[in-house]
């Protein structure tokens, strides 16, 4: 089974939050079943630069009106085709956007070209290699399903991830004859979106399969508060939708061997975790401490409800808890955070940004990591901590209410809990769960014993690999040939 899976962005090469590191995980955990994935991917500098032993597999000499070519190899060992046009894509901004959450005012034509690119591939095939099917990750690629569709060959099958359906590519509806598709795609059936034009709503009509990161998360984006303006469509393709957990790079993120931290441990040895807690204070000039250590790796956004945790950072301190934010996002979350920082020196440390190798050395040396999500598809950080042994405390909601178990008394007593749940998701339920927490945290073995059985918890890609591979088999089945490649 020959997999063409197309994503705008990719771990290592490439990211700006899970996504990658789905894309970037998720081929090496489905060749160990045998399933052959290569990765289309834009021709971003970062990309281009960890190309090794590339070779020119196909010019283009107009796609949207720009030059470009497709450049084969592997990068970091990943096996990649990178759609190499600099017009588009070489820019000195972001993968999206100059800064911020501010996008190019391009963005429709950059992945529309990138989506184009993907169903010519599709189609054509490479060098005598032909995918088996398209799987499309999230909007940026998700065009290309509507390409093979209706301008190409449908029967090839496709199939389309959602990460997260906040993010829709949206854009004025002027741009549709300039995509190239013919009439009958702009209305309700296709790409229209309430008078504009979405290249979500696009693969979400024209897919085969719709693969949801979380199952809640799928049941979520069937109601009118989480369907984003899109619970109509999916419940229209309601029989088409499979909710798939996401994993974690077990080998990237595995505390007795991660060269990010400087003392390794396990759960048979968690006490060593200890070393990198001091650690950690000291690199970010907290002082050391028996009390509890919170700490947040995630986007400073209202999405995450960063803005719920600003409002109660004064209470931590208060507590005599120290917390850590590593993050960046919205400019008035990250201003919150700063200014509490300042008032509280001792007990808050703020690092804007993101920096993977921090990202390690935090969750390796936190007591507990706070995801007080409004909204979330699936969630990362949550699986990353439970790996590490840093108690998740998460809001109910998606993929963090399948991950993590609730150290209520029943799950304690039979020794099944790996967190703290919290709802209502307000600033109420979130001080209930810091208060849970400190209580908890007072009972040193009791706290150990979570912090044992969450690393404990199953994080791989193992089960959910074979979870897609049953959704290619059967996209496959149902109308797909199985083309032979060289």
């Amino acid at each position: 089974m020959q997999i063409l899976a197309v994503a705008a962005e990719i771990y290592p090469l490439i990211k700006t939050g899970g996504l990658a590191d789905v894309t970037g995980s998720l081929p090496k955990a489905l060749k160990q079943f045998g399933v052959h994935t290569r990765t289309l991917v834009p021709g971003y500098p970062e990309v281009l630069a960890a190309l090794e032993g590339s070779s020119v597999l196909r010019h283009y000499g107009n796609v949207f009106g720009v030059e470009g070519r497709l450049l084969g190899g592997r990068a970091r060992g990943l096996d990649i085709i990178v759609f190499d046009a600099p017009e588009l894509f070489v820019r000195s901004g972001g993968p999206y956007g100059p800064c911020g959450t501010l996008g190019y005012e391009d963005n429709w034509k950059r992945f529309a070209a990138f989506s184009w690119v993907a169903s010519d591939i599709a189609e054509r095939g490479l060098a005598g290699w032909y995918p088996s099917l398209v799987h499309a990750h999230d909007w940026h690629s998700a065009l290309a399903l509507a390409y093979l569709k209706y301008c190409g060959n449908g029967d090839i099958p496709r199939i389309l991830t959602l990460h997260n359906l906040s993010f829709q590519g949206q854009f004025p509806a002027r741009h549709f004859a300039e995509l190239g598709l013919p009439d009958e795609c702009y209305g309700a059936d296709c790409l229209e979106y309430y008078g504009d034009i979405s290249y979500l709503k696009a693969g979400l009509t024209s897919a085969d399969t719709i693969t949801v990161v979380s199952p809640t998360y799928a049941r979520e984006i069937m109601s009118p508060t989480q369907g984003m303006g899109l619970e109509g469509v999916i419940n229209a393709r309601r029989d088409d939708v499979v909710g798939i957990v996401n994993g974690i790079d077990t080998d990237i993120w595995d505390p007795s061997c991660d060269p990010h931290i400087e003392h390794h441990y396990s759960a048979r040895v968690p006490l060593r975790r200890l070393a990198n807690r001091a650690t950690l204070l000291k690199s970010l000039g907290l002082p050391q401490t028996r009390g509890l250590v919170f700490a947040s790796v995630n986007r400073l956004t209202w999405q995450k409800g960063m803005d719920l945790l600003a409002g109660l950072v004064d209470e931590i301190a208060d507590l005599g808890g120290k917390l850590i934010v590593h993050g960046q996002g919205d400019h008035a979350i990250e201003q919150l955070f700063l200014r509490a920082a300042d008032r509280h020196p001792r007990h808050v440390a703020v690092v804007i940004g993101y920096d993977e190798a921090l990202a390690h050395r935090i969750h390796a040396g936190a007591d507990a990591m706070l995801v007080p999500s409004r909204f979330e598809p699936c969630g990362l950080t949550q699986l990353y901590a439970l790996r590490y042994g840093c108690v998740p405390i998460v809001s109910r909601t998606g993929g963090l209410a399948e991950t993590v178990i609730d150290a209520n008394d029943a799950a304690v007593h039979a020794r099944a809990a790996t967190g703290i749940q919290f709802a209502p998701i307000d600033a109420g339920g979130l001080r209930h769960a810091l208060h849970r927490a400190f209580k908890l945290h007072r009972r040193h073995r009791g706290w150990e014993k979570l912090c044992r059985q969450a690393m404990k918890a199953d994080c791989s890609w193992a089960r959910s690999a074979s979870q897609y591979i049953e959704v290619y088999g059967n996209a496959l089945s149902q109308g797909g040939l199985l083309r032979e490649s060289a």
